[in-house]
Formats: C-alpha cells, structure tokens, sequence
C-alpha cells in the first residue's frame, strides 16, 4: 500500500530555513511525479511545487518561488522540499502528494493527485 510519511517540520522565526522530507514506500517511488501541498489554518489546500519523475523538471507556487526549492532522491525514495526566508504566512501543514498511476510529469493540480501523507506542521513566528 502507498505511504506517504512527511517529517521535518517545527516552529522556527521568520527568516529562518527549514527542510521537509517524504519517505515513500509501496510503490516504485522513481516512476512516479510528486508534489508539495500546504493547508493553512481556514483556507483552502494550496500547490506549493512540484517535480517530474526523474527531477530534472521543477514548478512553485508565486508565493514560495525563489524561496523553496523541491527535490528528489529516487535511490532513498525520498521527497524534499527546501524552505529558505520563511515567513508568517508560510504557517501550514504541508503534505507530500503522488500523482495519479503511470504519471511522470508534474502538476499543479490538487485533483493530479491520488495518494496524500498526513502532513506536517511548519510555524513561523515573528
């Protein structure tokens, strides 16, 4: 079965960085596109970034690009997701996602998405 186990996250102060890891398990993890999505107190899931199936093709959300950096480790099975200059409203539970059977590319798209982890919290306080 697919699981989907995100780590890493904390209460830090603004400016400071964080790094987000996804340990993934039953499945080919190498085959598969993935992304990181975040859910802040009262608002909708959001697209934070993603990465193609080898990791050479990468995407962000405006309000992390030049910020976050997503990356892939295919021999550890692992996602990462890089968080420089944090700030307040960066504040979420930020999950790992992966894309629906036999996709390789990445997306944007919460609905491109079939298999969620069950978050981790990110504080940034000022």
């Amino acid at each position: 079965q697919v699981q989907l186990v995100e780590s890493g996250g904390g209460l830090v102060q603004v400016g400071a960085s964080l790094r987000l890891s996804c340990a993934a398990s039953g499945f080919i993890f190498s085959n598969y596109a993935m992304g990181w999505f975040r859910q802040a107190p009262g608002k909708e899931r959001e697209f934070v970034g993603a990465i193609s199936w080898i990791g050479g093709y990468t995407s962000y959300a405006d309000s992390v690009k030049g910020r976050f950096t997503i990356s892939r480790d295919n021999i550890k099975n692992t996602l990462y997701l890089q968080m420089n200059s944090l700030k307040p409203e960066d504040t979420a539970v930020y999950y790992c996602a992966r894309r629906t059977s036999r996709s390789t590319v990445s997306s944007a798209a919460i609905t491109a998405y079939s298999d969620w982890g069950q978050g981790t919290q990110v504080t940034v306080s000022s």
